[in-house]
């Protein structure tokens, strides 16, 4: 019995470090193949260390589209989609968790209805409305429809209620603060771990964005990056050393934002599960 207890850990570590190797496989490859031909990628055995055609690639990469315009492009769609949802989801979870008013539940549960619908179910309606409001090769048609979302809400709503005591609310009306003022001085200091967590989503979801631009995107240089990434392929002749360096750059402002932001992500999960 004492020597299984010795092993167990053992076996768990080794379990996860497995798992790790798994999960991190393709990044790696990802990386490596940037910096080979593609002759060298599909070579066997093939590389399993970085070559020497980084920059060939990245040159290629370049001529074949315009990859700062496009990087540009998610950047601005990112951070848009993330400050509106931020501002939405945290003001409707606001008004879910801290308001009384008439269809208060049955409005909840059409919002949280909304999250068991497919996603392509909403493809083309979404172009539809678009077009109908002239959003079709415009960025804001890939920021806007999605900024109060359900997802969101809920988060907000759940932080908000079990976080945020109702009486520190009622204190400040007390003290003649309107309810914007509250919203603004009062609950979105108190809401840092919940909207660096909702944040750090949004704006991952945002940035590898595929489906969205697809829809509404018409001309290349409106292309976000994994669109006009996409565009590199082609049956008869598709540069994946290209290709791969394009992604493992558009992948490394991801692996910063979540270095600098994973303890935050861990934080905003777990903060309101115990009410103390």
């Amino acid at each position: 019995m004492m020597q299984r207890d010795r092993l167990a850990p053992w076996a768990a570590y080794l379990l996860v470090g497995v798992g790790t190797l798994i999960m991190l496989a393709p990044f790696y490859f990802m990386f490596v193949f940037a910096s080979h031909s593609r002759s060298e990628i599909f070579s066997m055995p093939p590389p399993l260390w970085f070559g020497n055609d980084f920059m060939l690639n990245f040159s290629i990469l370049n001529e074949r589209i315009p990859f700062w315009r496009s990087l540009g492009w998610s950047l601005y769609v990112a951070l848009a989609a993330t400050g509106l949802t931020l501002l939405f989801c945290s003001m409707g979870g606001y008004a879910f968790a801290m308001f009384e008013f008439r269809f208060k539940k049955a409005l909840f549960t059409l919002v949280m209805a909304t999250m068991l619908l497919p996603a392509f179910l909403g493809m083309i309606p979404t172009f539809m409305i678009m077009d109908a409001f002239g959003w079709i090769d415009q960025p804001r048609a890939l920021y806007i429809p999605g900024a109060a979302s359900a997802f969101g809400i809920f988060m907000m709503r759940q932080f908000i209620a079990s976080a945020i005591p109702r009486d520190l609310i009622e204190a400040a009306r007390m003290d003649g603060c309107g309810e914007l003022r509250i919203y603004w001085s009062v609950v979105l200091p108190l809401l840092q771990p919940a909207m660096g967590t909702l944040g750090l989503i949004t704006f991952i979801g945002s940035w590898n964005n595929f489906i969205g631009p697809l829809i509404v995107m018409r001309s290349p240089e409106m292309y976000t990056l994994p669109l006009a990434l996409r565009s590199l392929q082609s049956p008869a002749n598709t540069e994946w050393g290209a290709l791969m360096a394009g992604a493992a750059i558009a992948t490394v402002p991801l692996l910063v934002l979540f270095a600098f932001s994973s303890r935050r992500l861990i934080d905003g999960l777990t903060a309101g599960a115990v009410r103390g």
